[in-house]
């Protein structure tokens, strides 16, 4: 083989090593109206404060579905749930947090039965099988750990900006928020991180019978 040749060979093989794969980001068929969403968000804050999952930092949540008759289900660490993560140089992987029984969380919690969530909720609920579904803040500047979950997670970008990107194994991908829905593969080490100036909310549902291949 000629020198020419093999550089050719060479740069052939550089540029597939550059071809991402986003099979972990699969944005489903259904899709709802932002506008709708961001106002119903609105309505919420207004009179509805973020649980910080006990005094974790630069996380927030709004549960929109619990246990059934238990407003308790919905707060403190219940509204983070366990994960795993590898946090110092050992690599060494520790379970956080608590186990929740997803299935568990069936009911809409009554406060917001008169909003847009509601509706989505409903036909969601339709056509996948749903654990907790929650109102996620991400604070600008801010980032998640490195860590897994144990079910794959549903999304619909309410706020975001170009600076909101999703990390899963080394692939980084950007959700807009147009309405659309998405679901990821959280089960792989993943992140997020907002590098905008303004808040990124995310309506985040686990899925309990979704399958990536």
């Amino acid at each position: 083989m000629d020198i020419e040749n093999k550089n050719i060979i060479n740069l052939k093989i550089k540029k597939a090593e550059k071809v991402l794969d986003f099979n972990d980001f699969q944005k489903q068929s259904l899709k709802f109206d932002i506008i709708k969403l961001q106002e119903s968000y609105k309505q919420i804050v207004q009179t509805k404060k973020f649980d910080d999952g006990g005094g974790i930092s630069h996380f927030g949540a709004i549960c929109l579905t619990r246990i059934p008759g238990d407003p308790d289900s919905i707060k403190g660490n219940k509204s983070r749930g366990l994960y795993w993560t590898k946090p110092d140089k050992s690599g060494n992987e520790v379970s956080r947090d608590i186990n929740i029984n997803e299935s568990d969380y069936s009911e809409f919690v009554p406060d917001y039965e008169n909003t847009y969530f509601k509706e989505v909720y409903d036909k969601l609920s339709s056509v996948y099988k749903l654990g907790r579904v929650r109102i996620l803040l991400k604070e600008p500047r801010s980032t998640l750990s490195w860590h897994r979950d144990p079910e794959p997670r549903l999304h619909i970008p309410i706020i975001t900006n170009p600076g909101c990107l999703m990390v899963i194994d080394n692939v980084a991908k950007h959700l807009p928020a147009d309405g659309s829905v998405w679901i990821t593969n959280n089960t792989k080490y993943h992140n997020a991180f907002n590098g905008g100036e303004e808040n990124r909310i995310h309506l985040v549902a686990c899925v309990l019978d979704y399958k990536f291949n």
